[in-house]
C-alpha cells in the first residue's frame, strides 16, 4: 500500500473509531473537508477509469442515445436533476462525471470542441438544478428550513419543499438544454472507438472491485443518516469518497498503481477549490457578504410578488458569485431576508421560497461551487466558456422560478 493511502485510511479510521468527528479531523491538515472530498472523488474517478468499468457505462449510454450528442446533453441534464435532488449536487456531479467523461475522452471530441463544452457543462448544470428539488439536494436547504423554524416558527416539511422544488427544477431543464446547445452546437453524433463496446465481455478483477466499491459509496451517500444513527458516527459526503478511493489500494482488491492514478488527478482544481473556500469564508466572516445582502434587498416592499421574487433570486445569484459554499450562502442570506421581511412588512414566504430556489444558482462562475469544479477539472471548458451561457440561464432561472412559485402559491391559496 502507498504510504499516503495509509495516512488517509488512518484519518478515516479515527472517525470510525469515534476519536473525533471526521470534519474536525480533516480540518487540522486540509483546512476543509471539501478539499478532502475532492482528493477522494478525483482519485476514485481515476481508479474507476483505469479499471475499465466506466467504459461499460459509456457503451450502454451510447446505445441508448445512439451516439447522438444532443440526446446525451439532454439525458445528462435530466440524470443530474434526478440524482442531485437525492444525493446532493456534489455527489451527483461526481457520479455522472465517472460515467460521461470516459465517453468524451474516447469519442471524436477534442478539448475545445463546442460539443464537448456543452456536454461537460451539462454535468454541472443538471446537478445544480437537482439541488433545488428537495431538502436533500444541498446542505443549504436544511439550513433555510432550520432558520424558518427557529426564527419564524414556520415548519417546512420534505413534501412541502418538493411541491415547489420539483416543478421549478423540471421547468429549468428545457431552457438549460436550449441555451447550452445554442451557445455550443454539438456535432450530430459522438463516435466512440471500439474499446468502449466491452459490455459483453466478462468483468475483469479490477472492474468487479470497482463496481462493488462504487455501489457501496453510492449506498453510503444515500443512507448516510441511517448508517450514522446505527454506528453513531457522523458521515459527511467526503468520508465515503475518501474511503472508496483508498479501498482500491487495499491488499488483493485491485492491481491499480497509485502512480497511474496520480497522473490523472487535476491537482490545480484542488488548489482552486481550497482558495475559493478561503475567499468565501472571509467574505462571510468580515461581514462583507451580509453588507452586500442588505444593499441588494433594501426597500423592496412595494414590488409586485413576481418581480419581488425575481429580484431576490438574481440578488442571491450575485452574492453566490463570491461564496463557494451553498451552506455559507444560506447562513449569510436567510437571516438577512427574515430581518428584512419583518422590517418592511413583507410576507416572509415571498422571500424564503425564491431564496430556496436560488441558493444553488451557481451557473456563472466555476469557483462558485465545488459541483462545477469536478467536470471543469478535466479541461474541456474554460471559466469563460461556462460564464457566457451561465449569465443567460441565471436570468432565466430567476424569471422561471418566480413564475412557477407564484402560480403554485396562487393555486394553493397562499397569496
Amino acid at each position: 500500500m502507498p504510504f499516503h493511502i495509509t495516512g488517509l485510511i488512518s484519518l478515516a479510521m479515527l472517525a470510525i473509531l469515534k476519536v473525533a468527528p471526521f470534519k474536525q479531523i480533516i480540518v487540522h491538515g486540509f483546512g476543509s473537508d471539501t478539499v478532502a472530498f475532492f482528493i477522494g472523488i478525483l482519485a476514485l474517478s481515476s481508479c474507476m477509469g483505469i479499471s475499465g468499468l466506466t467504459n461499460r457505462f459509456a457503451g450502454l449510454l451510447l446505445r441508448l442515445t445512439k451516439g447522438n450528442t444532443k440526446k446525451l446533453i439532454f439525458g445528462v441534464l435530466v440524470l443530474g436533476m434526478l440524482l442531485g435532488m437525492w444525493l446532493t449536487t456534489l455527489a451527483a456531479a461526481a457520479i455522472i462525471t465517472l460515467i460521461i467523461m470516459p465517453m468524451v475522452e474516447k469519442g471524436n471530441m477534442q478539448k475545445g470542441d463546442v460539443g464537448a463544452k456543452a456536454l461537460v457543462i451539462s454535468i454541472a448544470w443538471g446537478s445544480l438544478i437537482g439541488g433545488i428539488a428537495s431538502p436533500a439536494g444541498s446542505g443549504a436547504n436544511p439550513i433555510l428550513i432550520s432558520f424558518a423554524s427557529t426564527m419564524l416558527d414556520i415548519d417546512i416539511s420534505f413534501i412541502q419543499w418538493m411541491m415547489f422544488g420539483i416543478p421549478c427544477a423540471i421547468a429549468l431543464i428545457p431552457p438549460a438544454y436550449i441555451i447550452l446547445t445554442r451557445f455550443y452546437p454539438p456535432k450530430e453524433t459522438l463516435f466512440l472507438s471500439d474499446d468502449t463496446q466491452t459490455e459483453k465481455t466478462p468483468l475483469s478483477k479490477n472492474e468487479k472491485s470497482a463496481s462493488i466499491i462504487f455501489s457501496l459509496v453510492i449506498l453510503t451517500w444515500l443512507f448516510s443518516k441511517k448508517i450514522s444513527g446505527i454506528i453513531g458516527v457522523d458521515i459527511p459526503t467526503s468520508l465515503p469518497a475518501l474511503i472508496g478511493a483508498c479501498a482500491f489500494f487495499l491488499p488483493g482488491v485491485s492491481d491499480i498503481k497509485w502512480k497511474d492514478v496520480e497522473e490523472r488527478i487535476s491537482w490545480s482544481s484542488i488548489l482552486l477549490i481550497a482558495s475559493s473556500i478561503s475567499l468565501g469564508m472571509l467574505l462571510y466572516e468580515t461581514g462583507a457578504a451580509a453588507w452586500l445582502a442588505q444593499i441588494l434587498f433594501s426597500d423592496i416592499k412595494n414590488l409586485h410578488p413576481i418581480l419581488l421574487m425575481i429580484v431576490v433570486s438574481i440578488s442571491i445569484s450575485l452574492i453566490k458569485l463570491g461564496l463557494s459554499s451553498n451552506t455559507v450562502t444560506a447562513t449569510v442570506v436567510v437571516p438577512v431576508l427574515i430581518a428584512i421581511a419583518k422590517q418592511q412588512g413583507i410576507e416572509s414566504i415571498l422571500l424564503l421560497l425564491p431564496c430556496a430556489m436560488s441558493m444553488n444558482n451557481a451557473y456563472i462562475l466555476v469557483t462558485s461551487t465545488p459541483t462545477s469544479i469536478i467536470p471543469y477539472s478535466y479541461g474541456y471548458f474554460s471559466i469563460a466558456d461556462m460564464a457566457k451561457p451561465g449569465v443567460i440561464i441565471t436570468i432565466c432561472s430567476a424569471v422561471i422560478s418566480a413564475s412557477v412559485l407564484y402560480l403554485i402559491m396562487q393555486l394553493s391559496g397562499m397569496i
